[in-house]
């Protein structure tokens, strides 16, 4: 476990390759579930809790770590299944994460090891489960299907976010103008690309979307393959940068080295805390970088280059 908890904060070097590294753990069965290393601030045994008054069923508490007061979110109980007994939490551990400018601590009952994979190795849920699960990817190791959780999902319903524009962004003249544009959004999470849309829609842009780096591409390509310039068809391109099959990172490389493509005009978002992102946005030739999920943000994004392309006419 120790080798497992001094290395979750050494693997920055992983980002741009297609390839990323798991932290494994384990709920109330022997199913083993994944949670991007990138995400993961640190593993604890978990301490002892401070209860909160009208807290959401699955937050079972406060935790005091480093100086911080963050909630604890029971994993189990949040994706329906049994949750940990109080008396049993001692034995279990605290996962803790940021997700979208927000910090919380996942109660799992075991972590087992960092699994090193490559993007193109990671497949989205099966279609015969159907829309309605909180899963985002899976991957087979060693015989056995492991299942990536989609954490953007579980926190939604949990604390459901607004997708409104506010009229300061969204002005009668900016509404005017977005309906003559489109916008192409890619993200392997559900409701990401539905918060996406939502907010967009609302700011008047047609959108398009696509559930990976992969299918993102083919979308491209065969635009292409027409003889149309997908930088004409498309305003711009806002991709996920954690994505199966094909990363957002891959994918802006792939456009940037595609003559046919390549004036695309490319923003990258993600839920991943860290400063590598800027650096990475600029080695692979994006545009720029979006921490999701906030509507005013992202519609502001859309709305600078709204105002670009009117000014460039």
């Amino acid at each position: 476990m120790s080798g497992i908890l001094d290395t979750v904060n050494l693997r920055t070097q992983m980002v741009g390759q297609n390839r990323l590294e798991l932290l494994l753990f384990g709920l109330e069965t022997d199913q083993q579930y994944g949670i991007n290393v990138f995400k993961v601030r640190e593993v604890l045994q978990c301490p002892h809790l401070t209860e909160v008054p009208r807290q959401t069923t699955a937050v079972k508490g406060m935790a005091h770590i480093r100086g911080e007061t963050i909630p604890v979110l029971d994993l189990s109980e949040a994706i329906g299944r049994t949750p940990i007994p109080q008396d049993q939490r001692q034995g279990c551990f605290l996962i803790v994460a940021e997700y979208n400018k927000r910090t919380l601590a996942f109660l799992v009952r075991s972590v087992n090891r960092i699994f090193n994979t490559q993007w193109d190795q990671i497949m989205p849920p099966p279609a015969e489960i159907g829309a309605e699960n909180y899963l985002t990817a899976v991957f087979e190791f060693e015989g056995r299907l492991i299942e990536i959780l989609d954490v953007e999902q579980i926190l939604a319903d949990l604390y459901p976010t607004p997708t409104a524009v506010s009229e300061e962004v969204a002005t009668e003249d900016v509404r005017r103008e977005a309906k003559q544009h489109h916008v192409l959004i890619v993200d392997d999470s559900s409701v990401a690309r539905h918060q996406m849309q939502r907010s967009l829609e609302d700011l008047g842009v047609k959108v398009t979307a696509a559930n990976n780096g992969r299918q993102a591409w083919n979308l491209l390509c065969q635009l292409a393959d027409k003889g149309h310039d997908p930088s004409e068809v498309f305003l711009m391109m806002i991709s996920d940068i954690e994505m199966p099959e094909m990363d957002g990172y891959t994918l802006t490389s792939m456009v940037r080295e595609d003559t046919r493509m390549a004036r695309l005009n490319v923003v990258l978002h993600t839920s991943l805390s860290g400063g590598f992102n800027v650096s990475m946005v600029k080695k692979v030739g994006a545009d720029g970088f979006l921490a999701k999920f906030n509507p005013n943000d992202l519609a502001s994004v859309v709305v600078e280059r709204i105002e670009k392309v009117k000014a460039a006419r």
